[in-house]
């Protein structure tokens, strides 16, 4: 487990999604307005707002707020225009990071995640100046009560897809990865075999990890903290390891 579900893993064992519970809603609401902008409004119909709403409904949102967010994104409001922006760069230990944001200011949004990055000892780059340090995939997520990790294997490659990691216990989940290229035929024929996942989005994940400890980790982590606090920051992804010592540590 690298990168940023390390860091997701720390703070649910901290407790801290109750803390930030508004922003994550937030997120949610500017990814499904965004969602049914630039497509149908209808779920069925739309792949990205139907991955968007069962994100929504697995935070516990109401089914009111999700359509309101629906309608506000498929009418003609002028702040529901989000424009998708990608920032790339290094944080300490030299971990490559990529922030993806929905915003309606450009300016805004740059100054915030380059006044973050720097004030961690960080540095924002150019676009593409770490991409290429990361696969862009399809991640489907399951519970673990969709089957053993066989059985979702199997079902797994059957549909096409790549990868699969079985995590266990509380905070476990099946994740299955696919090539971005064939993220919605794999979409539809996992949800055949397996149901609707709990998450199914395009993501990045790092080719190979930066080991890091000690007080580089604890501003790394405390980098990426204060980016997903960022009410216009949508996901971080960082190619970083923690040991299990490590993990364990800033967990407690």
């Amino acid at each position: 487990m690298a990168g940023h579900s390390q860091f997701k893993n720390i703070m649910h064992r901290k407790g801290r999604q109750d803390a930030v519970k508004a922003k994550i809603f937030t997120k949610l609401i500017r990814e499904i307005t965004t969602a049914a902008r630039l497509g149908a409004a209808d779920p069925a119909a739309n792949p990205r707002l139907r991955a968007a709403t069962i994100a929504a409904r697995e935070a516990n949102m109401t089914r009111d707020t999700i359509n309101r967010a629906i309608q506000r994104g498929s009418g003609s409001d002028a702040d529901a225009n989000y424009d998708e922006v990608r920032y790339e760069g290094y944080g300490p230990g030299g971990v490559a990071v990529i922030v993806e944001a929905l915003t309606n200011n450009r300016n805004r949004t740059a100054g915030e995640v380059r006044s973050i990055f720097s004030k961690h000892g960080g540095n924002l780059g150019e676009t593409n100046s770490v991409s290429f340090m990361f696969d862009r995939l399809g991640e489907f997520r399951f519970p673990l009560k969709a089957g053993t990790a066989d059985e979702v294997m199997e079902k797994a490659i059957d549909a096409g897809a790549d990868d699969v990691v079985s995590g266990e216990g509380e905070e476990g989940a099946h994740e299955i990865y696919c090539a971005q290229e064939n993220f919605s035929a794999v979409r539809e024929a996992l949800e055949k075999s397996l149901g609707e996942p709990t998450s199914a989005k395009l993501m990045w994940r790092p080719k190979n990890t930066t080991p890091i400890e000690g007080d580089a980790a604890q501003t790394l982590l405390d980098m990426i903290g204060a980016l997903d606090d960022n009410d216009d920051v949508q996901n971080v992804y960082a190619n970083f390891e923690l040991s299990d010592d490590a993990l364990a540590k800033f967990a407690a």
